[in-house]
Parts: structure tokens; sequence; C-alpha cells
């Protein structure tokens, strides 16, 4: 998600140019769609790519492309070797010890957690005097994806009376979740004072992670866990009133998209590097516990930033958001 802004502001800079992004699959629903991009070509190394052999044939297929430039803005020293490989004149990006060889350009990254993602990324075309005009996500949405949910609605949704409420318990890794009980407490809470339609949002990993959460509950929401695709899910998110996540890529497909409310529940990960941007109609809560922030110890035993988070404190900030 966070390369969309950097995709966007190529297309600015070069018009007329063929741009094309490389990408593994599981990337690749992001950016169908994109109007920025001429092309999205899947190079998956752990998969399809695995082999020696299928890197090499990877490999023959940039090098027939023949491209001018590329741009690296993961500090990989397999996609750079590649593309040195692939005799690509232009190399840009950021320099490590074991690659700054592979590069023509060579920019001096950041320090670690220094700067935001989406500014990382961006300072590699400003780094090499390109333009940088704005610095949002996109996420494109087609007419086919808008009219199923549509029809999905039309068939599921009984009244339109109260708020139509998006809640997103999963993540990427388990210390940025909020807890079951939590989110079952949350719901709850919603369905019986504010009368929302609550759809717990999701993709097939976490089918059973919504089970165990709507087990605990004593009203039904409306799951769509593992119904929606990624597209779909950014439709849903436009006719929502309020979406609550935790931090996950959801959470900024539904920011891209202009999702009215967001309630972003941050714990572990700082906001400053990895929150939603821009925050214009995103509130975030986070309850450090005195604990270093960004925290990486995966190891954590009690995940106390996440429980300070209290289904009271995020009812009582939601009030004031469908409310305001």
């Amino acid at each position: 998600m966070f390369s969309t802004a950097v995709i966007r502001n190529l297309r600015y800079n070069f018009p007329s140019a063929y741009i094309c992004c490389v990408v593994p699959s599981r990337c690749y629903p992001v950016l169908k769609g994109n109007p920025y991009l001429d092309e999205v070509i899947i190079f998956d190394e752990r998969q399809h790519h695995k082999s020696f052999r299928d890197k090499l044939r990877f490999i023959q297929q940039l090098k027939r492309k023949r491209f001018d430039a590329v741009f690296l803005l993961h500090r990989s020293m397999t996609r750079a070797l590649i593309c040195w490989l692939a005799a690509i004149p232009r190399r840009i990006g950021y320099t490590t010890k074991k690659r700054w060889f592979l590069l023509t350009q060579r920019l001096k990254p950041p320090a670690l957690d220094s700067l935001h993602r989406i500014d990382y990324y961006l300072n590699i075309l400003s780094g090499v005097g390109l333009r940088v005009e704005d610095r949002f996500l996109d996420f494109f949405v087609s007419d086919e994806d808008e009219r199923f949910v549509d029809e999905f609605l039309s068939q599921k949704v009984k009244s339109k009376a109260g708020p139509w409420i998006g809640l997103n318990p999963g993540g990427n890794w388990a210390l940025k979740r909020w807890s079951k009980e939590y989110w079952a407490r949350l719901a709850d809470n919603l369905i019986i004072e504010l009368k929302a339609e609550v759809f717990f949002t999701g993709g097939p990993e976490d089918i059973y992670l919504v089970k165990e959460i709507t087990q605990a509950m004593l009203n039904r929401p409306l799951v769509v866990t593992g119904i929606f695709n990624l597209k779909q899910f950014g439709a849903l998110c436009k006719r929502l009133s309020l979406f609550v996540s935790a931090d996950t890529g959801p959470l900024h497909i539904a920011n891209a998209v202009g999702t009215k409310n967001i309630l972003a529940l941050f714990g572990p990960t700082d906001p400053a590097i990895t929150g939603p941007y821009p925050t214009k109609n995103v509130l975030i809560l986070q309850n450090t516990s005195g604990c270093k922030i960004p925290c990486y110890q995966l190891g954590c035993l009690d995940n106390r930033c996440m429980k300070a988070i209290t289904p009271q404190w995020v009812m009582d900030k939601i009030r004031g958001l469908i409310n305001g």
C-alpha cells in the first residue's frame, strides 16, 4: 500500500513512460486496476520463483522488456542482483554494505524508524531529483466490485437506521491484535447501544478468529470474513460510517478509499512510522504502558500495550465520532 504513493508520483514525473511494478502474488490485488501502472509483474521468491532456474527465467523476462530504470523500494540484495543481471542500466535505491555495487544511484538510508513508510519510499524519488507532489495512498475499486457489494448488502442488511460499523480483528502478527474478548464486548455494545449494523471483516485466514469472537457475543453481527476479496472489502469500506482496526493492511485500505471515520488501535507499533496517512478522518488510540515504541519483542508475554486499550475507552471515542 505504501508504494502506491511512489507509483502515482512516478507517473507525474514520467507521464508517457511505461511503468511496471514487480510484486509478490499476495500484493497483486492491491495494485490491480491502478491507472498509474501499465503492468504488474509477479515475482514470488518463496513460491513460483524459488529455484535457481525459475529466477533465471524471471531475469530473462525482465531483460526482454528492456527497462531503462528501476526504483528499488526495499533494501533487498536479491532484487538488486536480479535487476543488475537483467541489465537494467539505472538502478536506484538505498545503499547497503552488501549491495552498493549493484546500484548506479545510491542513496543513504535514513536512520531506523525515523520516517513514516510513505516518506521512506518517496525519498527515493526526491533523492534523485524527481518531484514529489503529494503523499497519500491509492486503492482502486472497480464498478463490478461496487455492484457485488451493493447486491450483497441489499440481501443481508435488514435496516439502515443505525450506523454501519466495520470491525477488523485480524493482523499479521499476534501482538498487534486486540483481544477476542474485547472485540466481542465492543461489538455487543455497538449493536445494543447504537443499534449499529456491525460487520466483521477479514480474509480466509481470519475466519476461525472471527468465529471465536462471535461465539462469545450476545448479539449477531454480519460476518463478511472470507466472503469479500480485497477490492470488495474496499467497496464495503466506502459505505461504512466507521471502521475499527489495529495496525493492519485493511486499515490503510479503508483510509485510501475514504471511509468516513476510522478508529485505529495501536500497541507495539508507532503510528508515526506505519500509521494511516492522511489522518483527517482517523483517530488513533494508543497506550504505551511505559514500553518503548516501536517494540519488536515478539516473545512478549503480556501484550499490555493492547490490553490497555479498553472496550470502554474505544466505545467512548466511537460515541463522539458517530454523534459528533
